[in-house]
C-alpha cells in the first residue's frame, strides 16, 4: 500500500486523519464490502496493516496549518526559482517529460487503479507526454521570451512570474490535471496543489515520481512545490483571503466557477478557470462518414464524462442518415466493464437521475431516440433499479432553429447522450453561414470540430467559428497534439477573459526590457536614435 503525507515545502506531513483509496474495480465488483473497508480504516476500525490487497494507497489529511506553511513556503521559493535562467525552468519539464514517458505503464496502472478505462489512462498519459514534449517546448520557449538586438541596446520581451499558483484540480481527472501545474512551474512560479480528498493518491503520487524528482535535478528549492490533501471549501477560502497567493487555476462546474471567479477578482487574485465544456463536431457532405462516426463515437469515452468530448453534432442533411447508420453501429459496441479490460470505455454515472431528466425533456421538444437510454449493470445488461452504466444514448434533432430550446444541446450534461442534429435543407452557402452562427451562439467555448474536404468549407468555417480555445479538422476531437492547447476557452468555458490556456502564459505578465551600453540619455530622449528602418 502506497503512504503519503501532504507534501509541504520538501516535507512529508503526516496526520492523524487518513483517506484511503480502494481499487476502483473493487468497488464495482463488491461495492458495500469495498465501502465497508475504506469506512473501517478511516475510523480506525480496522489497522492498515490488515487491510485487504484491494486498498491501495493512504494519504495523510492535512489542515489549515499545513496549507499556511505550504504558501509561506512557497512565497519564499518564488525570488529563487522566478530569476532561475528559463533554459533551467524549461529543463525542469524536459525532465518531467522523460519521468513520464519513463513510468507511462506506472502511470497508466495508476489510472486504472483510479478509475479510469485502461484506453483512456493511455490517452490520459500520452496528452501528458505531448504537453511537455520538446515541439511544445521549443514554442513555449517562444512565448516567453524574445530578444532582438537594436544598435547598443538589447530588447527583451517576456513572461515574468505571477508570483505563488495555487491549483484546483478536478475530482474526475486529477492527474493529468495537476500536471498541467508544470507549465506554472516553468514559467517562475511556485505551485501549491490541493489534492482533492475523494481521489488525492494519483495527485501525490504524481507529485512524487515526477515533479519532485524532476524540481529536484534542476537545483529549485524545495519550497516550489507543494502538495495538500485537503478540505475544498476550506482550502478556496484560505487561497482567497491568503496575502501570499497571487493566481488561482479553478477547475469545476460553470455556474460555480464563475462565481468563484468573481469572488477571486475581489481578493485581487488572477483566476484561470476551467469550467465546464459543450463542444460541437460538425460533419459536411463530403467526408468519409465511417471515419465522422468514429470521431463522434468520442462522445461517449468515460461515459461522457470528460469536458473536451463532443457534446453536440450538427449534420448535414444530405448525409445524416447513413451516417446515424454508422453512428449507431459504433454506438452499440461500447460497453462497461472493468477499467483493467481493454475494451472497456464506459465508466460509473454519477447522475443518472439528471441523464433521465435531460433525456425526457429532449423527447418532449420533438427529438428522436435512435439507440440507448437504459441503465446497465456491470455486465452490459439493463438494470433499470441498480444499473450505475448508462447505455450510449443517440438522440436526433431536425432543424437548427430550435435546437438550443433543448437541454442536451444548450447545456454541458456529462453523461452518455450525444444529440444529432440535423441541419436545415437550404442552399450551400446559406447553410455554411447558418452552422458557423450556430457553433458561435454556444455560450461555453472549450474545442470545436469539423468534417469536411471541400476546401471553401474547411476554410469559412476555421474564419468563421470564433468560439472555443481550439479547433480541429478532420481530426480526433479529443485526440492530444504538440504546441496546441490542451485546455482552455471561451464563454462559461473560461468565464471572462476565458482563452486557449497555456498555463505559463495564464500565470506570467508580460514585461518589456531594454539593456543598452554606450547611450547618452539626453540623446536618447531628444536626438533621432534610430534610423527609420528601425522604428
Amino acid at each position: 500500500m502506497y503512504s503519503y503525507g501532504s507534501y509541504v515545502a520538501g516535507q512529508e506531513i503526516p496526520s492523524d486523519r487518513w483517506v484511503y483509496t480502494v481499487r476502483a474495480s473493487a468497488m464495482l465488483t463488491d461495492m458495500m464490502g469495498s465501502i465497508r473497508v475504506k469506512r473501517d480504516l478511516e475510523q480506525g476500525r480496522l489497522a492498515p496493516e490488515e487491510a485487504p490487497a484491494s486498498v491501495i494507497g493512504r494519504c495523510a489529511v492535512g489542515d489549515a496549518t499545513d496549507v499556511e506553511a505550504a504558501l509561506r513556503g512557497a512565497v519564499s521559493a518564488v525570488p529563487t526559482w522566478a530569476a532561475a535562467p528559463l533554459d533551467t525552468r524549461l529543463r525542469f519539464v524536459a525532465e518531467v517529460h522523460e519521468l513520464t514517458r519513463r513510468k507511462r505503464q506506472e502511470i497508466v496502472e495508476l489510472l486504472i487503479a483510479e478509475g479510469h478505462p485502461r484506453a483512456l489512462a493511455e490517452w490520459e498519459t500520452s496528452g501528458i507526454i505531448a504537453n511537455t514534449g520538446p515541439r511544445t517546448r521549443a514554442y513555449m520557449a517562444q512565448q516567453l521570451e524574445h530578444r532582438t538586438v537594436l544598435g547598443p541596446r538589447e530588447l527583451i520581451v517576456r513572461r515574468v512570474a505571477d508570483g505563488v499558483v495555487c491549483l484546483n484540480p478536478p475530482q474526475n481527472a486529477t492527474v493529468a490535471n495537476s500536471v498541467l501545474g508544470v507549465w506554472a512551474l516553468a514559467a517562475g512560479n511556485a505551485l501549491v496543489v490541493r489534492a482533492p480528498l475523494s481521489s488525492p493518491l494519483g495527485v501525490l503520487r504524481i507529485a512524487h515520481e515526477l515533479l519532485v524528482p524532476a524540481l529536484r535535478e534542476v537545483g529549485a528549492p524545495p519550497e516550489t512545490l507543494s502538495v495538500v490533501c485537503s478540505e475544498a471549501g476550506q482550502t478556496l477560502r484560505q487561497w482567497l483571503e491568503s496575502p501570499h497567493v497571487d493566481d488561482i487555476m479553478y477547475f469545476g462546474g460553470s455556474e460555480q466557477g464563475v462565481a468563484f471567479g468573481a469572488e477571486c477578482v475581489a481578493h485581487g487574485k488572477k483566476p484561470v478557470l476551467e469550467l465546464a465544456g459543450n463542444d460541437t463536431c460538425v460533419v459536411w457532405d463530403d467526408v468519409d462518414v465511417d471515419l465522422a462516426a468514429e470521431a463522434l463515437a468520442e462522445a461517449f469515452y468515460g461515459s461522457g464524462q470528460i469536458c473536451m468530448v463532443p457534446n453536440c453534432a450538427v449534420v448535414h442533411p444530405a448525409v445524416a442518415d447513413a451516417l446515424l447508420e454508422r453512428l449507431v453501429e459504433r454506438v452499440r459496441a461500447i460497453r462497461p466493464g472493468l477499467p483493467e479490460e481493454p475494451a472497456a470505455l464506459l465508466s460509473p454515472v454519477r447522475r443518472t437521475e439528471a441523464y433521465e431528466e435531460v433525456l425526457r425533456d429532449a423527447v418532449e421538444l420533438g427529438a428522436t431516440v435512435v439507440t440507448g437510454g437504459r441503465r446497465l449493470g456491470l455486465d452490459g445488461v439493463p438494470d433499470p433499479v441498480g444499473g450505475v452504466f448508462v447505455e450510449p444514448t443517440v438522440v436526433r434533432v431536425d432543424g437548427l432553429k430550435a435546437a438550443r430550446n433543448v437541454r442536451a444541446v444548450r447545456e454541458e450534461t456529462f453523461f452518455p447522450l450525444l444529440p444529432v442534429i440535423v441541419a436545415d435543407d437550404i442552399p450551400e452557402a446559406e447553410l455554411l453561414d447558418s452552422v458557423v452562427d450556430f457553433v458561435n451562439s454556444n455560450a461555453y467555448g472549450l474545442r470545436n470540430s469539423l468534417w469536411a474536404r471541400d476546401a471553401d468549407v474547411v476554410d469559412g468555417f476555421v474564419r468563421g467559428v470564433r468560439n472555443g480555445g481550439l479547433l480541429k479538422v478532420n481530426d480526433s476531437h479529443i485526440g492530444f497534439l504538440p504546441v496546441l492547447p490542451t485546455h482552455g476557452g471561451t464563454g462559461l468555458t473560461g468565464g471572462p477573459g476565458g482563452e486557449a490556456n497555456y498555463p505559463a502564459l495564464r500565470t506570467s505578465h508580460v514585461q518589456g526590457v531594454s539593456i543598452a551600453s554606450g547611450i547618452r540619455p539626453t540623446d536618447a530622449v531628444f536626438a533621432a536614435s534610430a534610423s527609420e528602418e528601425d522604428q
